[in-house]
């Protein structure tokens, strides 16, 4: 009796984490898409910049909590650095939502964990087993599918894009050298805090006077995104990465669905073959590091933190 009630409880478990994941596709998915309609009628500077100092505001009972906190020079150096890092994979990735088509910003962007994967080789002296050549060979692959290289031009846009997903990556790998320093709380909040002083200067020497109607757009994409990196968790905690990372592939089908339905944006098979190629990569190093979960020195980085 007892066993079947666990198998029933785990089932139930693995479902509420299939439901939290597909809820934080729909909210980055959100997120491209408010960014999306906005465009660039806004410098991405500045965009960004208002995006963050809005999220830190709904942040504000943390904020509070950080007046006494007293980081030693080398916690507060690593907090700076990371606030430099994410604020430019920010800046890069606004600047491609306003040029390339969601699909593609969405289907680039799941190199991240692959780029982690190597990061963790050069900074945290990880071994490159043979499963993770594979899987960083078969998602590089899958970027050339959708970028296509002289085959047609590689725009702008997509060159902005290729290289914020590294910067995300680092930004993870940095977050994961901060948790042996200072609580997940601490961490996060300290991000957005450095990401609006990052960004300020650059919004400054650009600024345009932003309308309530964009303050308003700006403000829904932080309440995404913050809503998006806590159902992430909650699906986390409910079941493994390898039963998880493969629904984030449906962040893509969202973002290609908004794209056709809202911007007229048409399907290209390239992006989105290209996209299960690097989504399957992404989902088989989750599968085989959740084998040694324990002994893991890397988490993955599964969802970029906008």
């Amino acid at each position: 009796m007892s066993v079947t009630s666990t198998g029933s409880e785990s089932k139930d478990r693995i479902f509420e984490g299939i439901a939290w994941m597909v809820a934080t596709g729909i909210c980055f998915a959100m997120v491209t898409g408010v960014v999306r309609y906005l465009g660039s009628s806004l410098p991405a500077v500045e965009a960004a910049f208002i995006r963050y100092l809005i999220g830190m505001l709904m942040m504000g009972t943390v904020l509070l909590k950080l007046l006494k906190f007293r980081p030693s020079a080398k916690l507060l150096g690593g907090f700076v650095l990371r606030g430099v890092v994410h604020g430019t994979a920010v800046i890069l990735w606004f600047y491609a939502m306003a040029r390339i088509p969601m699909s593609e910003v969405t289907a680039i962007g799941f190199t991240t964990p692959i780029f982690a994967t190597i990061g963790a080789a050069v900074f945290f002296s990880e071994k490159l087993h043979r499963h993770r050549i594979a899987s960083v060979l078969i998602g590089f692959f899958g970027t050339l599918v959708i970028l296509r290289p002289g085959f047609q031009e590689v725009s702008i846009g997509q060159l902005a894009q290729l290289s914020a997903a590294p910067l995300f990556a680092i930004s993870f790998l940095i977050a994961k050298r901060l948790t042996e320093y200072a609580r997940a709380d601490v961490i996060v909040a300290m991000l957005s805090v450095m990401c609006t002083l990052v960004l300020l200067p650059g919004a400054l020497l650009v600024w345009q006077t932003p309308s309530w109607h964009e303050i308003f757009w700006l403000g829904a994409t932080a309440f995404f995104a913050t809503l998006g990196h806590y159902t992430v968790t909650r699906a986390l905690h409910a079941a493994p990465i390898s039963v998880t990372q493969p629904i984030s592939f449906l962040q893509l089908v969202w973002a290609t669905l908004m794209g056709i339905v809202m911007f007229g944006e048409a399907i290209d098979p390239y992006v989105i073959f290209g996209g299960g190629i690097i989504v399957i990569s992404a989902t088989y190093i989750s599968h085989r590091e959740t084998r040694g979960a324990r002994a893991r020195i890397t988490p993955l980085a599964t969802q970029t933190k906008l």
